[in-house]
């Protein structure tokens, strides 16, 4: 498999025979290394035929300026394939924060043929933040994630054109928020959304590559590995449903 290569704040990895680009943002600090605390899912898609792009950041409260910053670094990468090449479908997928990010996009999804939202997590800045929640009011301000939950909601409601979405929701993981995203993205004309149980926690998608990487290999995890393994055969097949979708701009 090719290397993990850096091009600005992305991490790209591409697939020999590539039938496709996946887009990914992933969740709260572990995106700041998503070429290590990803590495195990991304490489699985990769092998089967997925190119990657995954943008590297570290959260802050304006989520709308991330969200434009990572589909800046997408749309550039994208830009810059070689002249004559034909364009590949883009699948968004997104873990966590990385799912609101994905969702915020400037182009409402149009550069993409779907997106795949894992673990959507929505929460406050005082519920994802506990110890803002006894700070901020006695330093006299109030701090909130820019959009707020509600308006992220309502945005996604008014702005997001993509039908076609898959939320998958992992075990009983307390963070995920999936159930209300999926009642706003089913209220509009057209949409073909769907919510996928699976086996696993919050950190599933993560997991594994990260202890690998900071503990070596005696750290694997079987069980993981066989969850990461299915997660990224089902992320495969359901985008391959339809053969794939041409970007549509």
């Amino acid at each position: 498999m090719s290397r993990w290569r850096q091009q600005g704040s992305l991490w790209c990895l591409d697939s020999p025979e590539s039938s496709g680009v996946i887009e990914f943002i992933g969740g709260s600090y572990l995106a700041a290394t998503p070429q290590i605390s990803y590495r195990r899912l991304l490489e699985a898609l990769c092998r089967r035929g997925l190119s990657l792009r995954a943008w590297s950041y570290v959260p802050g409260f304006d989520h709308q300026a991330q969200a434009t910053e990572a589909w800046r670094a997408f749309r550039g990468a994208r830009q810059g394939t070689s002249a004559g090449t034909p364009a590949l479908p883009v699948l968004r997928l997104g873990h966590s924060l990385g799912c609101k990010l994905h969702l915020l996009a400037p182009d409402g999804g149009r550069g993409s043929s779907a997106l795949v939202a894992m673990s959507f997590n929505n929460f406050s800045a005082d519920r994802s933040i506990p110890l803002l929640a006894d700070l901020a009011p006695r330093l006299g301000v109030r701090t909130e994630f820019s959009p707020s939950p509600q308006e992220t909601l309502r945005l996604v409601s008014q702005l997001y054109g993509v039908p076609r979405n898959l939320l998958i929701r992992f075990g009983s993981d307390p963070l995920d928020q999936s159930p209300p995203l999926l009642e706003v993205l089913q209220q509009r004309p057209g949409d073909g959304s769907s919510l996928l149980q699976l086996g696993g926690d919050h950190l599933t998608p993560a997991s594994a590559g990260l202890r690998q990487n900071l503990l070596g290999p005696w750290a694997d995890d079987p069980l993981r590995q066989r969850q990461i393994d299915r997660l990224a055969a089902t992320i495969d097949s359901w985008w391959r449903q339809d053969g794939g979708q041409a970007e549509r701009g």
